[in-house]
């Protein structure tokens, strides 16, 4: 995701993800792993199988992942779905936004329709796996493992409302971080009562602070908070001057050991860092003392410890 950095101001924005324990008790420790980061599969393991699908979910499991990043929206009759894209005919053999469909004709749908193997092939175009609803993910999860919802629908009601009442149905709201890109979707989980991640301007701010002005004067990170961020992100920094602004744009590592030192001040955070897919970035980030790591694929990864 590209953003506008505004150098005069040393302000900027960054994707950003964190967690904090929000009003329902606290959240499901993560299992214990000898001080190596915990492996999170992104959407499933997005790099081994179709994306958020019971198939993905169990071939990560299988290949040891601690715990899982789901995403989330909401079909026309209130029921949590899991998808990503703004379009169905993305990766499925449907078109249209999840929104206009019951949750019934998801599931009819192949979620698996459009990926592609190693070799450039649709493996699943005649091995359909359907849409899951969250319902029917959170039934194959073992209970002990982690989850993170990453809600990606606006309006926020309606897919806030969905993911609260099957988490609450299930008895899940005690293993669930929320997280969202929106703070209409955090703040309306907020309202809710479910774990809502810390909003964005605020997890920037106390990134950006360290990384441009060496400052860590941001309010300590709460006990149990899970703060995220990519090891690499291209952005774009722009200078406001007389005659205009001028832009250069370049790849951020907001993670090194200041950054580290600065969220562990007098604090215990849980540190995720997302984007390692190589064994050498997963060692990079254990020797800073992360928590966890956001991968792409589970199959990869669970070579690396």
């Amino acid at each position: 995701m590209r953003k506008t950095l505004w150098a005069s101001a040393i302000a900027a924005t960054v994707l950003v993800s964190a967690a904090y324990v929000g009003g329902c008790g606290e959240t499901a420790a993560p299992p214990a792993n000898d001080g190596k980061p915990l492996i999170v599969a992104h959407r499933g393991g997005t790099a081994d199988m179709p994306e958020n699908t019971v198939a993905a979910i169990e071939t990560a499991l299988s290949n040891h992942a601690d715990a899982l990043w789901l995403t989330i929206q909401a079909s026309s009759d209130g029921q949590a779905v899991l998808y990503r894209p703004q379009d169905l005919s993305a990766q499925t053999d449907g078109s249209g936004p999840v929104a206009a469909k019951t949750a019934e004709e998801l599931t009819r749908l192949n979620a698996g329709y459009n990926f592609a193997d190693a070799s450039g092939g649709h493996p699943y175009r005649d091995r359909p796996t359907p849409i899951p609803t969250l319902r029917e993910a959170l039934a194959v999860i073992p209970g002990s493992v982690p989850i993170f919802l990453d809600l990606k629908q606006l309006p926020a009601g309606p897919v806030v409302s969905a993911t609260a009442a099957t988490l609450r149905d299930t008895g899940n709201l005690d293993r669930v971080t929320i997280y969202s890109t929106s703070a209409e979707v955090t703040d309306a989980a907020t309202a809710q009562g479910l774990h809502v991640a810390e909003s964005r301007e605020q997890t920037r701010k106390r990134l950006l602070d360290v990384a441009l002005g060496h400052v860590c004067g941001v309010p300590a990170v709460a006990p149990g908070v899970w703060v995220a961020l990519e090891k690499r992100l291209k952005v774009t920094v722009s200078e406001k001057v007389t005659l205009g602004s001028a832009g250069t744009d370049t790849e951020a590592a907001l993670w090194d050991r200041e950054s580290v030192d600065c969220l562990r001040s007098g604090a215990t955070p849980k540190l995720m860092v997302i984007g390692i897919n190589s064994k050498s970035d997963y060692d990079a980030v254990k020797s800073l003392g992360a928590d966890a790591v956001l991968v792409d694929s589970p199959a990869a990864a669970k070579t690396w410890r």
